[in-house]
């Protein structure tokens, strides 16, 4: 990652550069992610290639001034973490579904971070709504964040049962969220293109829910969220209330898309059927 490279993606973030990669200046660099480069599957639904690589992904968020899923979102921040001198793996995980059960291998890409204070951290800024700053790595008990009370546990032997009762070390990670699990964490660590499959999966495939679904979410100011599934816009605050309202122009679509994710489109995005 060159110089200027590491430069226009702090201007995005609205971040001065770090002279030291700290814990602090993590947490930070984390939460103005989620503020402002934002979770969205529109490449899906435009006919846009979704190419693992570093320049592809870093042109995507700072040229483009785009977002994107899981694998370009952490694809691209733990690569300026690593420009910042942080220690970044990336660890694969599955995601959890409705009836509780793991998704495909490389189904979710989460960073481990290590900084120059000695710690260690899960940082996440491609899942949509979770945690807004990193969650301790090594610590097994509740983490209070606004986003929710999370804890990181050793991982059961039966992937699709409750989270925890392994031995410490054992292996596999699980990522619960107000008792519920999200993810499965391998803590092995790989390399961005060992991804390339997941990615190719979820958008082409009939059963991932980005191909049959369109979404941009943004975490907001005050904590809340903006999201736009479609035509229908959904604004939540805070303490959990919500509006929503359905936009009838495209003119209206293209206008939230502008002023509330920063994206500019020449055309309203539909759902392509794979």
């Amino acid at each position: 990652m060159t110089s200027v490279q590491i430069d226009a993606y702090l201007r995005r973030l609205g971040i001065a550069r770090p002279p030291r990669p700290t814990s602090e200046t993590l947490r930070e660099l984390h939460l103005r992610h989620l503020r402002t480069i934002p979770f969205e599957n529109l490449s899906v639904h435009l006919g846009e290639e979704i190419t693992l690589e570093e320049k592809r992904l870093l042109d995507k968020v700072t040229e483009a001034r785009r977002g994107g899923f899981c694998y370009e979102l952490n694809g691209a921040f733990g690569t300026l973490l690593a420009a910042l001198g942080y220690e970044v793996e990336l660890l694969a995980g599955r995601v959890y579904g409705d009836e509780g059960r793991p998704g495909i291998p490389y189904d979710h890409l989460a960073l481990r971070v290590r900084t120059g204070d000695g710690d260690t951290w899960l940082a996440d800024v491609g899942f949509g709504a979770h945690s807004h700053g990193p969650l301790s790595y090594a610590a097994r008990g509740e983490q209070d964040d606004p986003g929710g009370r999370f804890r990181v546990v050793d991982a059961g032997p039966d992937p699709a049962g409750v989270p925890g009762g392994a031995a410490p070390g054992t292996g596999d990670l699980d990522v619960v969220r107000d008792g519920k699990p999200q993810y499965r964490l391998e803590t092995r660590p790989r390399a961005l293109g060992d991804f390339a499959a997941g990615a190719w999966w979820h958008s082409t495939s009939p059963r991932s829910h980005f191909t049959r679904s369109l979404v941009c979410s943004l975490l907001t100011e005050d904590g809340g969220r903006t999201t736009l599934s479609g035509r229908r816009l959904r604004t939540t605050a805070a303490d959990g209330t919500h509006g929503t309202r359905e936009l009838e122009t495209d003119e209206e679509v293209l206008t939230v898309y502008r002023e509330r994710f920063g994206i500019e489109l020449s055309c309203v995005p539909t759902v392509r059927n794979p």
